[in-house]
């Protein structure tokens, strides 16, 4: 089976067989007309015919255990799939092994799946009375709805999908939550369930092998554990203690970027924590972000909280004439910035609503984007190497929406692309995924078990020098608009350790580990001895 043809590829796209016969793409057999076949593996496009039709398998059983079931999306995720629905009764996960029973049922009666092309209308009629279907097509424009078959159960779906039930053998639910309605709070709960699939049996014993690994290895488990950190309801959701030991650790990160970041030229500043709304309505903020901030009133004046660093760096850059000889200007931060995340996605210390940033800002002239681009990505590699982790960067261009002249931006994007090129490095391109103000490099991270994390970034801003109106004197005696470039590394501390307790498993590297030396006296004379080591290994900064 595994060579089995099951859907084709073209303009980046995935087409399934049904579509794929239609358009004259394939003839069922074998990819036609410059196509490329998707064969029935567990390639990531394989995967995602697989695990779409897996979800549309959770659905079709769900309809059979409980007949008044009605379903919003099923989409495929990173981490599998999953189905929003809702029902009167109650099911809890303990419902799970049930579902799946019916879904390899179903699975084993071979159930062809075909698919219908129906008109705006005809769709609203086929599921007349069904409010979350009608939800979804509120969603979609255009007059062609896909509704895809199989046995007795048929859902709207666009695809793509396999052309039969008989594929869906190595499956597996994995958890149930409940989802707002388009994710909005304002709407109603619905249930969700999630689910994994593969094409072989050692793919999803793989995967089943990673999720327990995973579990010993959850930082929340770890942080209480080891003593490293915790979260206390009467403080508030979000808002992580840092305990003694936890603290070491971090310390210890910090100390060592900070020696790394002077020795490469930056100048470490401090901002406050609560600006003037006015500096914030300057920066866009107000307008863009204002959702995400924390406000407050002082003496009839409206303050922000700050959601990121860099407008307190304009200030400190505003602060004093700069010519051109003074760039560029390096300044770093660890700064503490809070953003009004939701409850729902709030996860250990992966998703906070306070969290320290290792953020850095450089201004610097047009011409030295790619030399500073360059040494942050040497300073990453370095930092990636010490905590020996692999990693991968991503190139994301200039989206439809944007600000600047095409030639600025092309520019801008030549030359990170350069300084990409400069130290060998293979990165993907996010076509159009830029910032509205300049192209970014995202830093991805990829753990002990296979996980990829974005935590940095490398972001050319070309918006707010020119809202706050920073300028320096050229070679020309001109006033010249800078270019700021936004940095991060860890992306922020809080997140940083938590990816690194998972990567470990909580066996830190000795050079940040929060117990660095255990000394276990035999009986009581070694005692003295003990203390005589533990005093001399303080004055070291090393940890007992």
């Amino acid at each position: 089976m595994s060579a089995e043809l099951i859907a084709v590829y073209k303009d980046e796209q995935i087409i399934d067989l049904e579509s794929a016969k239609v358009l004259g793409l394939s003839d069922g057999v074998k990819a036609l007309k410059g196509t490329e076949p998707i064969y029935f593996d567990d390639s990531p496009l394989a995967l995602e015919v697989i695990r779409h039709s897996c979800a549309h398998l959770l659905a079709q059983s769900l309809k059979a255990l409980y007949p008044d079931a009605k379903f919003f999306v099923g989409p495929v995720v990173e981490e599998g799939f999953y189905y929003d629905f809702k029902t009167a009764s109650k099911i809890s996960e303990e419902d799970l092994p049930k579902i799946e029973a019916k879904m390899k049922e179903f699975a084993k009666s071979k159930l062809a799946i075909t698919k219908e092309v129906l008109t705006r209308e005809q769709a609203l009629e086929r599921f007349k009375g069904d409010e979350l279907k009608h939800a979804v097509m509120s969603k979609i424009s255009g007059d062609a709805f896909g509704v895809y078959q199989q046995g007795e159960f048929e859902d709207l779906c666009k695809g793509p999908h396999l052309p039969n039930t008989r594929f869906l053998n190595h499956f597996k639910l994995t958890k149930l939550a409940g989802a707002y309605l388009g994710g909005d709070e304002k709407n109603e709960m619905l249930i969700r369930i999630y689910g994994i699939a593969f094409a072989t049996k050692e793919g999803l014993k793989d995967y089943l092998f990673q999720i327990e690994e995973a579990k010993k290895r959850d930082h929340r488990k770890l942080g209480v554990e080891l003593g490293l950190f915790s979260f206390d309801d009467e403080i508030g959701a979000g808002l992580p203690l840092w305990l003694p030991k936890g603290a070491r650790l971090r310390k210890r990160i910090e100390d060592l970027l900070s020696k790394a970041l002077l020795l490469r030229g930056y100048e470490p500043v401090k901002g406050p924590e609560i600006l003037k709304s006015d500096v914030w309505k300057i920066s866009g903020h107000y307008d863009n972000y204002k959702e995400n901030m924390y406000f407050t009133t002082i003496d009839e004046q409206e303050y922000g909280i700050k959601p990121m660093n860099c407008v307190g760096h304009i200030k400190v850059y505003q602060s004093a004439l700069h010519s051109y000889r003074d760039l560029p200007l390096r300044f770093y931060e660890y700064g503490v910035v809070h953003r009004h995340e939701k409850s729902g996605v709030l996860h250990g210390l992966l998703r906070v609503r306070e969290f320290t940033q290792d953020d850095a800002h450089i201004f610097c002239s047009f011409e030295q984007i790619q030399s500073e681009v360059s040494a942050i990505l040497d300073f990453t590699h370095k930092i990636m190497k010490a905590f020996d982790f692999s990693y991968e960067m991503e190139l994301s261009t200039r989206p439809a929406k944007s600000i600047g002249d095409d030639k600025v931006w092309e520019k801008a994007t030549n030359a990170l692309k350069e300084a990409l090129k400069e130290h060998h490095i293979n990165y993907k391109i996010d076509e159009g995924g830029g910032a509205f103000y300049g192209p970014k490099i995202d830093i991805k991270i990829t753990d002990a078990l296979r996980r990829k994390w974005q935590c940095g970034t490398i972001q050319v801003d070309m918006n707010l020098p020119e809202r706050f109106k920073l300028a320096f004197t050229n070679e020309h005696n001109n006033a010249e608009q800078p270019v700021m470039i936004h940095r991060a590394i860890l992306g922020s501390f809080e997140r940083f350790i938590a990816i690194l307790s998972e990567h470990f498993g909580g066996n830190f590297p000795f050079f940040v580990a929060p117990t660095q030396i255990a000394l276990i006296p035999i009986n009581e004379e070694h005692h003295g001895f003990c203390f005589e080591i533990k005093r001399r290994t303080q004055k070291s900064a090393i940890f007992l």
